[in-house]
Order: C-alpha cells, then sequence, then structure tokens
C-alpha cells in the first residue's frame, strides 16, 4: 500500500498540527472585538498599548507507561518482588514554570 501511495500515486504522508480550530463567525467577532479595544484607547490619549499572555509549562516530562518495565531475573514469580519496585508513583502537583510575555505597541486593524 505505501508504495502504491509514494510511486505510483506520487503522494506523501504528512502529520497534522494540533491548533484551535475557528469559524467564520469566531473569526468576525475577534476582529470585531479587537476594533472595540482600540476604539477604546485613542491615539491621541494613549501613545502605547501593552499586550500580555501567560503560559504554565509543567518541568515534568511526560511518561510513557510501556516504556516503564521492571526486569527480574527468570524463575522470580511477580509476587515475589517487593511491593515499592512494581508501583508506579507520580506525584499530585508537578513542578512547573509560568512564563509571562509582554508586548508593547499600537496596532491598526482594517
Amino acid at each position: 500500500m505505501l508504495r502504491i501511495v509514494h510511486d505510483d500515486l506520487s503522494l506523501k504522508c504528512v502529520k497534522k498540527r494540533r491548533v484551535q480550530e475557528l469559524t467564520q463567525s469566531n473569526r468576525a467577532v475577534r476582529l470585531q472585538c479587537a476594533k472595540k479595544l482600540l476604539q477604546m484607547f485613542p491615539d491621541d490619549k494613549v501613545n502605547f498599548i501593552w499586550f500580555t499572555d501567560e503560559k504554565v509549562f509543567t518541568v515534568s516530562s511526560q511518561r510513557n507507561p510501556q516504556n516503564e518495565r521492571l526486569y527480574v531475573p527468570a524463575g522470580i514469580k511477580k509476587k515475589q518482588v517487593a511491593a515499592e519496585r512494581l508501583l508506579r508513583t507520580q506525584t499530585t502537583f508537578s513542578r512547573s514554570v509560568m512564563v509571562s510575555v509582554g508586548r508593547v505597541g499600537v496596532s491598526k486593524l482594517v
């Protein structure tokens, strides 16, 4: 199947990206709200607008339980292994870092 798709049909496989779905009505509402925001701050009273955003990044890496195996010698039964070695623990609150970004500028929407 792969040979037919690649060689005969001259197609290639590409990975899709995860993005937020926006309909035309969502885009129109966003544009309208942005225009209202700019009207609240006229150019003669404010010479810049400060845009900020925050994002929380978790420090711990994602875990794949299929990669977490325990290897014991042949002939040893599972009930003979210490219970602490068989448990896969996970903290309730993982460590995280919050990053804040700001931008100064005046933008005109068309």
